[in-house]
């Protein structure tokens, strides 16, 4: 089975965290499924992904004190490996975990994803669970000295006979619910292991592995970010899309630094490996966390200028609003095909320039040499940004004159041979198909 045949373009979907947090239950990812299946469905989105946390009884019920109850009141089989919880997931209350939400999910002509943690439960090795069909015992596969930082919930798995087992049985029982998507954390960077000692490198291969055992097409997406550079090779190896963020919400600063991240990650796009821009803090969002619903942050220039980087780069597009609240701005914003046409297999992007004050990006079909432009204004205040064509071409021109048309608006500009300026207003874009 190859990675690259089943994830060509990048990953499309929704993501219940930044709405729900710990606290998604199994009512509402039907209800944004089914939102999904009737609005969303026609351009691409197709993963919906049940967020972290999903095996925790009481999540969500002391979120003052802790985001990741430590020790809290979780549900895990008899072979270590965490359940669904049936109070928030009521048809896993048989003992079949996901498999009921999956098959809701594909009867809607969607895919079906779960967040995991990286490694084995700490209550599993605690108790010396067997690992299912095998000799091992859970406190086998256990690295104590492997931990996350950020949630309690887990220890890592040793680079082991016995470890592979623990994650080759993990993801065959994940197959046979009918997963199609994979979000492990605490995988791709940690701020505790700065170093080769980080199990989490031999963890993805394992992974990997378990996923090709399994024989069904599971994108394997890592977090959180920032991705390690060096590490590139190893991404692309093992897994579909990775982060190169930290946790990304909708505050500017945090979204001009990810033209600096795409420009430093901007060769490894590539065929069924995807570097992550992480998830769109769209529309509503935070009903799960201490602040409460509330809007998006971003200006509308701001949204417009994340959705055309994210697409001109060929980022995986992951939704975190609450779908059944989408407004028809968003749904607009989301829903651009000319934009969502620059994520085709045919389609490269690259980063032309960058200063502090602007950006300038192509993106080129390589099969029917067509180019799209996007100019970014970076700064605080409207700012005229001039393109070149013989930057914009490689080469030096032939032609006359061009035609742009601005991808969000539909205004149609002309210029001569040599460039084309525009205003951009302050944290905005404008992005042109060129003829």
């Amino acid at each position: 089975m190859n990675k690259n045949k089943f994830a060509v373009t990048p990953p499309m979907g929704w993501n219940s965290y930044d709405y729900y947090d710990t606290t998604v239950s199994e009512e509402q990812v039907k209800k944004n499924a089914e939102y999904m299946a009737a609005h969303l469905k026609k351009f691409g989105y197709e993963y919906v992904v049940v967020d972290i946390e999903w095996y925790s009884n009481d999540a969500g019920t002391k979120r003052k004190e802790f985001q990741y109850i430590p020790f809290g009141d979780d549900v895990m089989d008899e072979f270590g490996r965490f359940q669904p919880s049936p109070g928030r997931f009521p048809s896993s209350a048989d003992g079949s975990g996901f498999t009921q939400l999956a098959s809701y999910v594909h009867e809607l002509g969607l895919k079906f994803g779960i967040h995991i943690m990286r490694g084995i439960p700490r209550a599993a090795a605690e108790k010396h669970l067997p690992v299912k069909g095998t000799f091992f015992t859970a406190d086998m596969v256990a690295d104590p000295s492997s931990i996350c930082g950020w949630n309690p919930d887990m220890y890592g798995v040793r680079n082991t006979e016995a470890g592979q087992s623990y994650y080759d049985s993990l993801i065959e029982m994940y197959a046979s619910w009918g997963v199609d998507f994979i979000k492990c954390d605490d995988i791709c960077d940690s701020f505790i292991y700065r170093n080769d000692s980080f199990s989490g490198w031999h963890e993805t291969e394992m992974l990997y592995k378990a996923i090709q055992k399994s024989n069904r097409e599971i994108v394997l997406s890592l977090s959180p970010g920032p991705a390690h550079i060096d590490r590139a090779w190893q991404y692309c190896r093992y897994a579909n899309m990775w982060r190169i963020t930290d946790d990304f919400w909708d505050n500017w600063e945090l979204l001009k630094n990810m033209f600096w991240r795409c420009e430093l990650w901007q060769d490894h796009v590539k065929e069924g490996s995807f570097p992550d821009c992480d998830m769109l803090p769209l529309g509503k969002v935070g009903k799960g966390f201490e602040t409460g619903e509330r809007d998006c942050l971003f200006t509308r220039e701001e949204q417009k200028t994340m959705m055309t980087l994210w697409c001109m780069f060929r980022s995986p597009l992951m939704i975190g609003a609450e779908l059944t609240k989408m407004d028809d701005f968003t749904l607009g914003l989301l829903t651009n095909k000319e934009l969502l046409a620059l994520l085709s297999e045919d389609c490269r992007g690259e980063q032309l320039r960058r200063s502090e004050e602007e950006a300038v990006w192509k993106n080129t079909n390589i099969k029917t040499g067509k180019l799209t432009a996007a100019l970014f204004n970076l700064s605080d205040t409207d700012r005229e940004i001039c393109l070149n064509m013989e930057e914009l071409s490689g080469r030096e021109t032939d032609k006359d004159s061009y035609e742009f048309t601005e991808l969000w608006s539909g205004e149609v500009l002309h210029s001569g041979k040599e460039a084309l300026t525009v205003v951009v207003p302050a944290h905005g874009t404008k992005v042109f198909s060129v003829r």
